[in-house]
C-alpha cells in the first residue's frame, strides 16, 4: 500500500506557486515600456538604468571642491527643480532688455490645462512676468512655466531644447528637459552634480533675481501662495532656492546657504518624503557648514563657447499681449558680442528702455531705503585709470588697430574711452561698445572732488541706480559718505548708464573697489 505524505504534497504546491509568482514579476518587469526605457537611459548615460533612489551632492561655493557626494552622477528625473533653468532663460532675457518684470504674458489653453500645483489661471488671461517668477519660486505653478516658455519660445518644445542647450554649454552634460514646469516625462533627467553647477551659476550670473527664491510668499489675485522650501526662516543662513517632486523623482531639494563668511549649494534628490528629504537636508548643512571656505577662490561658472548676454530664443508664434509689444526691430550686422547663429534665431525684442519700470525688490518684504541719486549726461573725455583688474568673463570686444589684445571683458564694468598706457591696457574690461562714442547734448558735466570708483554701465538708468544701491549695502563703511550718481553716456545708437560713486581718496577708492570685487561686483577707480 503506499501512503501519501500530505506535508511534502503541500510543499510542492507552495513551490509550484512561489515560482509562478516569480515568473509573473519577471514579465511585469520586462514590459516592453520598461525596456524602452532602460536602453533609453543607456544610450543616455553609457549604461545602467533609472532607479528612483536617493542622490546628494554638497558642494562648496566658494571653493568649488565637493564635500560630499552619494550617487552625483547617477541620472534621476528632476521634477519641479527643472523651474531653475526656466528662471534662468527668463533672467537672461530680462537683463538683455528683451523683456520687463511688468510685461503681460498671455495664458493659453495649453498653460491652463497643466496639472497642479498652479495658479489657476483661464485661457485669454495675462501674467505678468514678475507674477509668472513668484508663482515658480514659491507654489511651483506648472501653468505659469509653460506661460514663460510659449512667451518666449513660442512653444514648450522649443524651448526645452534652449533648456538644454544652456545646460550642456554650463557643464550639464547629464542633463536633458523636454518641459518648462517638470512634469513627469521619461527623457528628462539630470543629476545631483548638474543640479548643484545650476544652483551655483544661477547666483552667480544673477544675483539681483537670485533673490525671488527667498521668497516665502506672496500674494496672487488675493490668494496666498506660499513657499514649498519649508527650510527657508527655519534653518540658519537657507536663501533657497527651489523643491521638486513626481512619483517617479521622489522629493527633491536644491538648497543655497550662506552663514558668515561660508557658502555651499547642496541637493537631495529621490526622498522618501519631504519631510526625511528636509531632514536629511539639515543634516548635511549642519555636517559640513562649518568646515566650508571664507575665501572665495572658485573660478566662476561660464558658459562654454559664450559669446552673447542670452540665449537667443526663436520668437513666439503671436505677441505676449497687445501691451507687450516685442516686435523685432531690423537686425544690425554681427559682431562678436552677437548670439551664435548656427542653431539659434534671435528673440523678438525692442530697444532696452532708459527707464525700467518701477518693481519691487525680489524676495524681500521690506522697502530697500532709498539713495538720492543725481543723473548727468557727460561726454566722455581722459580719465587716469588706477587698479583697472578683470572681474567676469562676458562677450569679446573687437581690439582697436594697432593696440594690444584685450581679454574677455566682465559683465557690468565699463572703463574710460580713452586708451590706457599699455602697461595697463591687458587688465582693462568693460561692457560698452568699443565704437567712438558720440555723447548725446548734454550739460556741461558737474565737476567732483576726489576719486570716482565706477561698478558698470547698464542699458537702463533704474538698474544703474539699483546696483548702486546694492553696491553701498556690500561696502556701506567705505561708501557711506560717498556721493553716488549716473552717467548717460550716448555711443552711436546705444545709450548706456554708468553707476558712479565720487567724492573719495585714492586710498579709500582702492579699499571700495577690493571689497566689491569679493563680493562680485564689478569695479575700477579713476582720478577725477
Amino acid at each position: 500500500m503506499f501512503r501519501v505524505d500530505f506535508g511534502a504534497s503541500r510543499g510542492l504546491r507552495l513551490a509550484v506557486l512561489a515560482l509562478a509568482a516569480v515568473m509573473l514579476v519577471l514579465a511585469v518587469g520586462t514590459d516592453p515600456a520598461d525596456a524602452r526605457h532602460r536602453r533609453r537611459h543607456h544610450r543616455i548615460f553609457g549604461g545602467g538604468s533609472y532607479h528612483p533612489a536617493y542622490a546628494a551632492i554638497v558642494v562648496d561655493a566658494n571653493s568649488g571642491e565637493v564635500m560630499h557626494a552619494a550617487n552625483a552622477d547617477s541620472p534621476r528625473h528632476p521634477a519641479s527643480i527643472t523651474k531653475i533653468m526656466t528662471l534662468y532663460l527668463l533672467f537672461e532675457q530680462i537683463e538683455a532688455g528683451r523683456i520687463k518684470l511688468d510685461t503681460p504674458m498671455q495664458v493659453s489653453e495649453e498653460a491652463a490645462s497643466q496639472a497642479p500645483t498652479k495658479l489657476g489661471v483661464r485661457p485669454g488671461q495675462t501674467i505678468t512676468v514678475e507674477e509668472a517668477i513668484k508663482g515658480l519660486v514659491t507654489k511651483s505653478a506648472n501653468d505659469a512655466a509653460v506661460v514663460i516658455a510659449e512667451a518666449l519660445a513660442g512653444d514648450q518644445e522649443t524651448f526645452a531644447k534652449a533648456m538644454t542647450r544652456k545646460a550642456h554649454a554650463l557643464g550639464m552634460t547629464n542633463t536633458l528637459y523636454r518641459n518648462a514646469n517638470g512634469l513627469p516625462d521619461d527623457e528628462q533627467v539630470t543629476t545631483a552634480r548638474d543640479q548643484a553647477l545650476l544652483g551655483r551659476a544661477i547666483q552667480e550670473r544673477f544675483p539681483r533675481f537670485y533673490r525671488y527664491f527667498s521668497t516665502t510668499a506672496f500674494y496672487f489675485r488675493g490668494r496666498p501662495m506660499r513657499n514649498h522650501n519649508h527650510l527657508l526662516g527655519r534653518v540658519q543662513g537657507v536663501d533657497g532656492i527651489k523643491t521638486g517632486y513626481t512619483r517617479a523623482s521622489g522629493f527633491n531639494l536644491v538648497t543655497s546657504v550662506r552663514r558668515g563668511n561660508r557658502h555651499i549649494v547642496a541637493v537631495v534628490l529621490g526622498g522618501a518624503s519631504a519631510g526625511a528629504r528636509d531632514a536629511r537636508m539639515r543634516s548635511l548643512i549642519e555636517e559640513y557648514i562649518g568646515d566650508a571656505a571664507t575665501q572665495h577662490t572658485a573660478t566662476r561658472i561660464t558658459e562654454r563657447g559664450e559669446t552673447a548676454v542670452a540665449v537667443a530664443l526663436p520668437p513666439p508664434a503671436a505677441p505676449m499681449s497687445a501691451a507687450a509689444s516685442l516686435a523685432p526691430p531690423p537686425q544690425a550686422p554681427a559682431t562678436a558680442a552677437t548670439a551664435r547663429a548656427d542653431d539659434m534665431r534671435p528673440v523678438a525684442e525692442s530697444a532696452p528702455p532708459a527707464h525700467a519700470a518701477s518693481r519691487i525688490a525680489p524676495g524681500s518684504t521690506e522697502p530697500i531705503r532709498a539713495i538720492r541719486v543725481k543723473t548727468l549726461t557727460v561726454r566722455p573725455g581722459a580719465l587716469k585709470t588706477a587698479a583697472l583688474a578683470p572681474i567676469d568673463p562676458s562677450p569679446q570686444i573687437t581690439p582697436q588697430r594697432n593696440a594690444a589684445p584685450i581679454p574677455a571683458p566682465t559683465q557690468g564694468a565699463a572703463p574710460p574711452p580713452v586708451a590706457p598706457p599699455p602697461a595697463q591696457r591687458e587688465t582693462m574690461a568693460s561692457a560698452e561698445p568699443v565704437a567712438p562714442a558720440t555723447a548725446a547734448p548734454a550739460t556741461p558735466e558737474m565737476r567732483r572732488s576726489g576719486w570716482i570708483i565706477q561698478i558698470g554701465a547698464f542699458p537702463a538708468e533704474d538698474e544703474a541706480k539699483e546696483r548702486l544701491k546694492s553696491a553701498r549695502t556690500v561696502a556701506k563703511s567705505l561708501l557711506g559718505r560717498a556721493d553716488p550718481f549716473t552717467e548717460r553716456v550716448v555711443k552711436g545708437e546705444t545709450t548706456l548708464f554708468r553707476a558712479r560713486f565720487a567724492g573719495l581718496d585714492e586710498d579709500r577708492a582702492e579699499a571700495a573697489c577690493k571689497q566689491l570685487k569679493r563680493n562680485k561686483i564689478a569695479c575700477f577707480a579713476v582720478k577725477n
